[in-house]
């Protein structure tokens, strides 16, 4: 039998995320001693120091308290799905969920995932995020974040990943472009032309990798941090993208006409999927979302 409990848990989480005993006891309303006690608690059940103590600086987790602190976010997780499906079991879903995805993804997948889930499962309490990469890892490594739609390119330790589909990266140039008239372009085609490069990652280094393993030097004009405003100077004839999601209309937001042409030789596909934290078993809400992305997305959820 477990020598701790989860309310000792809940303050260890406390104090990891205030940074201080007495900030984490004006957060849960306790007092300075009940969490001083709780960890000092667990630091006895576990046999292992869990934080470092600074005076005036407050609190730092040693390694074994980051290794709790990953498994006592999935614990209380569990624990409080048990609690709100155990009376109800096999009745309407509840609970809550947040989902993130990158930024440049989310204007053709996010939309789809939320509608329908709401409308299957309108009793849990559905929000999202979207943002940049490295938010994404972060919002998921930190517990603000269920689970996330994003590229499945250098994910850092602690995530894990079920593929949904590969994106297929295309060269996006203005209709009227004189090589706009070829039904696809290589790399080398467009190697002295000049780049609008969306230049966020991980679109950024995948983009520099495929002209890498070709042995070309895009000419690079232009660096963007917004995939419309690439796809507006494209528009106007300053360049070429290269891109990996296609909205459903080829037109800038100005309304110019834009060509999209697959590249040739084929390059390396972009796989898109489903991360969560590998510490934190899913709850049912998380789990039914993950089931939904592989329907309309990918290949059936895996058990």
């Amino acid at each position: 039998m477990a020598r701790y409990t989860l309310r000792q848990l809940e303050i260890f989480i406390a104090v990891a995320e205030h940074g201080s005993m007495s900030a984490a006891a004006d957060a849960l309303l306790v007092s300075q001693s009940a969490v001083a006690g709780a960890v000092n608690a667990l630091e006895h059940a576990f046999g292992a120091q869990l934080t470092i103590r600074r005076k005036a600086h407050g609190v730092a987790l040693t390694a074994a308290g980051r290794y709790v602190l990953d498994r006592a976010k999935g614990l209380l997780n569990a624990a409080s799905d048990l609690e709100l499906h155990a009376a109800d079991a096999g009745a309407e879903l509840r609970g809550s969920l947040t989902l993130g995805c990158y930024r440049t993804l989310a204007p053709t997948v996010l939309a789809a995932l939320i509608d329908d889930y709401s409308r299957l499962y309108p009793f849990v309490e559905l929000d999202f995020f979207v943002g940049p990469q490295s938010e994404v890892q972060s919002g998921l490594a930190s517990g603000t974040l269920d689970l996330a739609i994003a590229y499945d390119l250098s994910l850092p330790n602690g995530l894990v990943s079920q593929r949904l589909f590969d994106a297929v990266p295309a060269i996006v140039i203005a209709a009227d472009h004189p090589l706009a008239a070829h039904p696809a372009l290589g790399l080398a085609d467009v190697a002295d032309e000049p780049m609008i490069l969306l230049d966020v990652n991980p679109s950024r280094e995948n983009t520099m990798m495929m002209f890498s393993s070709a042995g070309i030097e895009p000419n690079i004009r232009f660096r963007t941090l917004d995939y419309e405003v690439t796809r507006s100077l494209v528009g106007r004839g300053m360049g070429y993208a290269i891109l990996i999601q296609q909205p459903a209309s080829n037109q800038s937001y100005e309304g110019r006409p834009l060509a999209v042409r697959p590249i040739e030789p084929t390059v390396r596909n972009v796989p898109v999927s489903i991360i969560w934290p590998a510490a934190i078993r899913p709850s049912r809400s998380v789990g039914a979302m993950m089931t939904l992305a592989a329907q309309l997305y990918g290949k059936p959820a895996k058990g």
